[in-house]
């Protein structure tokens, strides 16, 4: 299979690239700097100069608190240049695996939100990667669109290297108790979105890390644990510590289709993480 990985430099996009070559595809990676999915013909030309069986669109604005201030910017990446990836790869004949988010949801839900719930994001960077889903169901073409949650990896800035590096500083910090999510180690979800790419299943999937939903204290305490950091833990509300971006309250995901790959439990995932983070260092 010849494989497109658009925003190959970001944290999943390395990723999907490093697990596509253990499996024998040949792979072009595109970081940002290569191709701005934003424009238009820009993608027409990498898709048809790739000659891809598969596109995996990783290319995104991932600043959710940025999203606020900067809408235009988030929806030219998020969902008018998720619209340029499923129209080129559509033309090509290409199958398009696209990235999206939990975000896309209210949070008021209080179990897993499945692929039938009904959407109604909070912020800015929810709208444009709600709109983002909705451009690439609009191309057209053969598309997984898969919503996955609190990713962590070791290719990029992400919530846990975040509380590692406190945890060594400081006696104490304080996290969020009432936001509910799955975290997913992007290590994993890589191979799901290569599976979903081999395939021919259509719509709107869900994977994230398996287990138990989990708050961010909870996933910070569970940290702390599994990296043999002497920190306190201590629990706060969302309104101690404001952010700019609303979040959703409840966004943990599960699946209601029996073609969706599995993820291993997000602590699974830690592990995985703390062991390829340890071998990187």
């Amino acid at each position: 299979m010849r494989l497109l990985v658009t925003g190959a430099a970001g944290m999943l996009g390395q990723d999907v690239v490093r697990a596509a070559r253990e499996r024998g595809m040949e792979v072009t990676g595109l970081a940002r700097d290569e191709l701005d999915v934003a424009d238009a013909g820009a993608v027409t030309v990498a898709v048809g100069a790739a000659r891809p069986d598969a596109v995996v669109n990783c290319a995104a604005w991932t600043d959710v608190d940025g999203a606020e201030s900067d809408p235009d910017g988030a929806r030219a990446v998020n969902a008018l240049g998720a619209g340029n990836v499923g129209r080129a790869a559509a033309a090509a004949g290409a199958r398009l695996v696209h990235l999206s988010t939990d975000y896309v949801f209210d949070g008021e839900k209080r179990t897993p939100y499945l692929e039938s719930d009904s959407t109604g994001p909070r912020s800015a960077y929810g709208a444009t990667k709600l709109a983002g889903e909705e451009a690439v169901s609009a191309a057209g073409g053969s598309h997984a669109i898969v919503r996955s949650s609190w990713l962590f990896g070791a290719g990029g800035r992400n919530f846990v290297a975040t509380m590692l590096a406190l945890g060594a500083e400081r006696d104490e910090v304080k996290v969020v108790d009432d936001q509910i999510g799955r975290p997913t180690y992007t290590g994993h979800l890589a191979g799901a979105l290569l599976d979903l790419a081999a395939g021919d299943a259509q719509g709107i999937f869900h994977v994230a890390g398996g287990g138990e939903p989990c708050s961010w204290h909870d996933f910070t305490v569970e940290i702390f644990r599994q990296a043999g950091v002497d920190c306190r833990v201590t629990p706060c509300t969302t309104d101690e510590m404001p952010r700019p971006a609303p979040r959703p309250a409840y966004s943990a995901l599960a699946s209601e289709r029996p073609e969706t790959p599995a993820l291993p439990p997000w602590q699974t995932g830690l592990a995985g993480y703390l062991t390829e983070k340890a071998v990187r260092t």
